[in-house]
């Protein structure tokens, strides 16, 4: 219990009487019910959006207890969305629902946990519980809901935590003894040397040796399944780009598949400036291509003319028919669910497992540590791109609170206007939140930057789901040099390379992960000019992780260790099935369901669990969820 006067910003609990009968407002088909509660020490303002019911169930002058999050805005203190309490101990917060309270939702559960054991039997066997220390399923989803203690709540996470790894980690297993054969493709010793000699820059060693793994794979009669990570920056494109030459020599097309239209687009203009001079016939197709120039495409690739093709998800979808594709390459994979990944590499081949597949080249930008890599990824063969081209130089990043943002802006527009360099400012927010009312958007400080502290300065704004038309054209400005500075939101985190960017500046930086602010900051530093990061927050031990240390991998491994797995990878980043794996858990329980799983293979002891758990894990996860799984 907080007392009012004492509480600060964050998740509180507070004990008073409403002061005043809560009204009740509506505006843009939303309510708002508004109230204040007081206690010695204080008062302070409350609201609840979209709980129109909480005008009856906050009496005044009773007192009662409310847990909820505090906002802080220019002063001013709320609570918004509390929840009321009535019994002390431990209790779930469900997801509030339009029209429903949680304490129905919360009765609901109750009843529905009577007969647990009846709706969810158990799906592990007993001895295989006992020697790894498992509590039932019954109990563990009784105790996740009402839970008698913590520790009881711990052996609930960890027994249904260690089944979604279980299932995941033997899903592997099988899709393992299921390698599909792949076209054997006659690349000489030599190619990869030819092709860098053809670039205009010399590989790194991790390049070159890279490059060699992807040829010896793309020449055996098994399909690739390579994922080549690296840090922002490192050259995996260009990697790309020669198992892209590699395929074409031994007369094979490619498609390569970006998350965004922005960044599909950037891939294909550079493969024209690199490979069409090769001889290698290069088309876009995204979901934005006109009628006519989409025909003229798709007959192109059903008749071998274009010998690789750019696109979103567009390269997947219905219609599109390739003559001889040998090679399917995902951009940001993190990006793409695992059926739209999966389905690229089925472009290639009719299913039937005596056919041969493309071979598939996963490229990912965001840093894992290598051993949950090495655990995640087990299908697949892991390349590490550890070297970053000569010239470039780490980007300096700096935590900046409220009280210097004056002077941040006046070094922006001194490099701006001395310097002719240019600048991001990532928002949070698109627009302003009513709920989140401390937060940025881009929106909002776009107009407040123009008539202030940017003024006469060009100054332009892009965000995730601004028309495709506009949100190309504003990105070629910026890279034209024709905007100095661009506000956008987390759409500019991948693919876009304006090496005259040279200041980065993250409004609200403690609202995002350690990886995702690096792959921010890996906009700029892309030139040989000095440059900056600026995170907009007050110190933290997390924020100050990233003012140390420019290797993605290191902040990568310390996101893992303050956020855990699950939000490390995220659904949005990992797909569903990664998701599966990782959600809540930690990484020494997913390396102890790996053992358990290696245990089960090799141990003929062991035999009959392994029997029961694959035809659970056949249950849990479709044929083609095996086929797809990590690739």
């Amino acid at each position: 219990m907080t007392p009012i006067g004492a509480a600060q910003a964050g998740e509180i609990m507070i004990q008073g009487k409403i002061l005043e009968k809560p009204k009740i407002a509506y505006f843009h088909g939303m309510s708002r019910v508004t109230a204040t509660i007081a206690d010695a020490s204080g008062r302070i303002g409350i609201s609840w959006f979209n709980e129109p019911w909480m005008t009856q169930q906050a009496p005044v002058g009773i007192e009662i207890t409310l847990y909820g999050r505090l906002q802080e805005k220019n002063g001013r203190r709320s609570l918004v969305n509390p929840r009321i309490i009535t019994e002390r101990g431990w209790a779930p917060i469900y997801r509030p629902m339009k029209g429903f309270p949680g304490k129905n939702f919360q009765a609901m559960m109750q009843e529905a946990l009577s007969a647990v054991e009846e709706i969810c039997p158990e799906t592990l066997p007993r001895s295989f519980r006992e020697r790894h220390g498992l509590i039932p399923l019954g109990s563990a989803i009784r105790e996740t809901h009402f839970p008698r203690e913590l520790e009881s709540l711990k052996a609930a996470r960890r027994r249904l935590d260690f089944e979604s790894m279980l299932m995941y980690l033997m899903g592997v297993q099988i899709f393992q003894q299921q390698k599909q054969p792949g076209f054997a493709m006659e690349i000489p010793a030599g190619e990869p040397d030819t092709f860098w000699q053809q670039m205009p820059f010399p590989p790194t060693g991790a390049q070159r040796r890279v490059m060699e793994e992807i040829a010896a794979d793309m020449r055996r009669g098994e399909a690739m399944s390579r994922l080549v990570q690296g840090d922002v920056g490192c050259g995996k494109t260009i990697l790309a780009f020669g198992a892209i030459y590699l395929a074409w020599r031994a007369g094979y097309q490619s498609a390569m598949m970006a998350p965004t239209e922005v960044l599909a687009r950037q891939h294909y203009e550079n493969a024209k400036a690199q490979l069409e001079p090769l001889g290698i016939s290069c088309g876009l197709l995204t979901g934005s291509t006109r009628a006519a120039e989409r025909r003229k495409i798709l007959k192109a690739l059903a008749d071998g003319e274009c010998q690789v093709v750019f696109g979103t998800h567009a390269l997947i979808s219905e219609g599109v028919e390739y003559a001889r594709l040998g090679l399917a390459i995902t951009d940001e994979q993190h990006r793409f669910g695992v059926r739209q990944r999966s389905r690229l590499q089925e472009k290639g081949f009719d299913g039937q497992q005596e056919n041969p597949a493309p071979h598939v080249l996963v490229m990912s930008a965001t840093p894992i540590p290598r051993t949950l890599a090495l655990i995640l990824y087990g299908d697949l063969n892991l390349s590490l791109v550890d070297e970053l081209p000569p010239g470039r130089q780490p980007v300096k990043t700096r935590m900046v609170p409220a009280e210097k943002r004056a002077g941040m802006y006046q070094f922006l527009r001194q490099q701006v206007e001395q310097k002719g360099q240019q600048a991001y400012v990532v928002c949070p927010l698109v627009e302003d939140s009513e709920t989140l009312e401390n937060v940025k958007s881009a929106q909002s400080l776009y107009e407040e930057l123009k008539k202030n502290e940017l003024q006469g300065l060009r100054v332009g704004k892009t965000w995730g789901t601004q028309k495709s038309e506009e949100k190309v054209e504003t990105l070629r400005r910026f890279a034209a040099g024709e905007l100095d500075v661009l506000v956008a939101t987390t759409v500019i985190e991948v693919g876009v390379n304006v090496p005259n960017a040279t200041i980065m500046i993250i409004e609200n930086a403690e609202r995002y992960g350690l990886s995702q602010l690096h792959q921010l900051r890996g906009r700029v530093g892309r030139g040989s000019e000095e440059s900056w990061c600026f995170l907009m927050a007050d110190g933290t031990k997390k924020l100050r992780i990233l003012c140390e240390t420019n290797d993605g991998f290191l902040v990568a491994q310390k996101d893992l260790e303050i956020r855990g797995p699950g939000d490390l990878m995220g659904t949005r980043q990992s797909g569903e099935a990664v998701q599966r794996i990782v959600g809540g858990g930690d990484v020494a329980l997913l390396e102890e369901a790996q053992k358990a799983v290696q245990a089960l293979v090799s141990d003929p002891g062991q035999a009959q669990e392994r029997q029961a758990i694959e035809a659970l894990t056949r249950k849990v996860f479709s044929e083609k969820d095996f086929k797809i799984a990590l690739n």
